[in-house]
């Protein structure tokens, strides 16, 4: 008897995927893109958007820097449309918020973090000068909080950190170019002429603050007990001595 040939089933071929760029966190409007605010989902290839970013250094390299111009929520997809790169007309302008001013100010290896301060983030200046002297010799260097939470919009003429030279890492910055409202860019021009300015990175979580000065100084007899002339005692330790029926107390010093 002849046997009924059975036909295997066909194979389907899987449904090619991509690796597509998402926002990794609540995007606001204004952001100079990082890295770090992106993650890389794995989707359906007929599923990207139109515009969007997929994984790889090329999509990156287009972001970094980029300045958002809406809100993207988290796992969200970034389109093309959605930013203005430091290339585009205009950029410039449309990274300052309305009513603010770019002031530039002269950094150092250690004033400026060692380099490691870039566009988009926040920072905290701080004032150290040397007064006159004569007087107490403690409160002849101070410091002090001048403004908080200040956004950085150019470290030299970079407007974004493109990553593409190997030596980036290793050219120390000279100027850092702030974000400032009228009265605190008059605040940093006195300030330049006073002492020494220092930049502080705040964390990407930080908790917001009012952007004005602190009330507070620190001067040098605050951080050194040697600059009061009266050197500090170690504490006292106290020992309870039990004999018999009677308590005695002893210090040592």
């Amino acid at each position: 008897p002849q046997v009924a040939r059975v036909e295997a089933p066909p194979v389907v071929a899987p449904a090619p995927r991509v690796r597509m760029l998402v926002a990794a966190r609540p995007l606001s409007i204004g952001t100079l893109l990082k890295d770090d605010d992106f993650r890389e989902q794995e989707v359906a290839a007929d599923a990207v958007p139109e515009g969007a970013f997929t994984a790889g250094g090329e999509s990156r390299a287009e972001l970094r820097g980029a300045l958002l111009r809406r809100f993207i929520d988290p796992n969200q997809p970034v389109i093309a449309s959605d930013v203005l790169r430091p290339r585009d007309r205009g950029f410039l302008a449309a990274v300052l918020k309305p009513g603010t001013r770019a002031i530039s100010i002269g950094v150092d290896v250690v004033t400026g973090a060692s380099g490691l301060i870039w566009p988009g983030d926040e920072v905290d200046l701080i004032l150290t000068q040397n007064l006159r002297e004569g007087g107490d010799q403690g409160r002849r260097v101070v410091g002090e909080t001048i403004l908080s939470a200040v956004r950085v919009i150019a470290v030299d003429q970079q407007i974004s950190h493109s990553g593409t030279d190997p030596a980036a890492g290793r050219v120390v910055a000279r100027t850092v170019t702030l974000e400032v409202n009228p009265e605190q860019a008059e605040r940093v021009a006195v300030a330049t002429q006073l002492g020494r300015i220092s930049l502080v990175v705040r964390s990407i979580e930080g908790v917001p603050e009012a952007s004005g000065p602190r009330p507070s100084l620190v001067f040098g007899s605050d951080v050194s007990s040697a600059l009061t002339g009266t050197p500090q005692q170690a504490p006292a330790t106290r020992m309870r001595v039990i004999q018999g029926g009677s308590q005695q107390e002893v210090t040592f010093r």
